[in-house]
């Protein structure tokens, strides 16, 4: 469970953040709704460090307002189009779904909650689809290419991903690092975070089937697959970053691979919070 715990650590340290500023801004606009002085918080002290009625002040209040409007639109337009590019590959995989190979996956693999969707698909699918109740999607093309032991090893890979709900707080990391740009270990938290589930889910895996052969010879596929065709696989990260850690993973799996924070990311990020404590104790 190594890389499993530090994808933990580093999901914490970009939630962080977000905790923060999010329940700054709700105290924002509880005192906006209720009343001033209602909920101390820094944007409230932040337009009162200038006295009301200056020209200063006005200025602030119209920023601090601008920023919260802003980032809470960011946020409630990013959630709603993730809500409708969900509905609609729902639609899709709805169309597309293959019955009969999904029970007979489900029978043999012994998923009581029958969470293996299998489609008819020419494309290399294999993913873990949903955030409240997530189900494993795989294509019939991948199915037909990989042997037992390898869809086994490729059904273990994505329950993990399930089992922590991996793809939920993805979308969370990459909210934040969108809304939150100026604090950079938010970025950083989730473009590593990818790379770490994925290590993870490998890791599950052997686990699970006791070696390491079954996912190695299902990675190989899809990538000369991926090679010749030209596409990427969905199971397969090229961009992310993470198909060299996997790699090394398989061939030594009891070395652990160093995985350093930036120092630069958690400088300017606990400037960013400092410089947030410092307004407050100025007032």
């Amino acid at each position: 469970m190594i890389w499993r715990n530090k994808s933990f650590t580093v999901f914490g340290a970009g939630l962080c953040f977000g905790v923060v500023l999010f329940i700054q801004m709700g105290l924002y606009l509880a005192n906006v709704v209720l009343g001033p002085a209602v909920y101390d918080n820094i944007f409230q002290y932040c337009i009162e460090i200038f006295s009301k009625g200056t020209f200063e002040y006005y200025t602030v209040l119209f920023l601090v307002n601008t920023y919260v409007l802003i980032t809470i639109l960011n946020l409630c337009q990013k959630v709603m189009q993730q809500k409708i590019n969900t509905n609609r590959l729902k639609r899709k995989i709805a169309i597309l779904t293959n019955r009969e190979k999904s029970n007979e996956l489900n029978q043999r693999f012994n998923r009581g909650r029958n969470d293996i969707v299998v489609i008819n698909s020419n494309e290399l699918v294999a993913l873990t689809f949903g955030f409240r109740n997530p189900f494993i999607l795989l294509s019939t093309k991948l199915i037909e290419m990989l042997d037992q032991a390898e869809v086994e090893a490729v059904i273990y890979h994505e329950t993990s991903h399930q089992k922590y709900h991996d793809n939920l707080k993805i979308f969370v990391l990459k909210i934040l690092s969108e809304v939150m740009w100026y604090i950079p270990l938010t970025k950083w938290s989730y473009k590593n975070y990818k790379i770490l589930i994925e290590l993870a889910a490998d890791e599950y895996a052997i686990t699970r089937m006791g070696t390491e052969l079954g996912l190695g010879s299902a990675l190989l596929k899809l990538i000369k697959t991926s090679l010749k065709t030209k596409t990427h696989s969905l199971f397969v990260p090229f961009t992310d970053g993470a198909l060299d850690y996997r790699i090394k993973q398989l061939i030594e799996p009891y070395y652990v691979l160093p995985f350093k924070i930036q120092t630069k990311s958690i400088i300017i990020s606990i400037n960013v919070m400092i410089l947030l404590i410092m307004l407050m104790i100025i007032v």
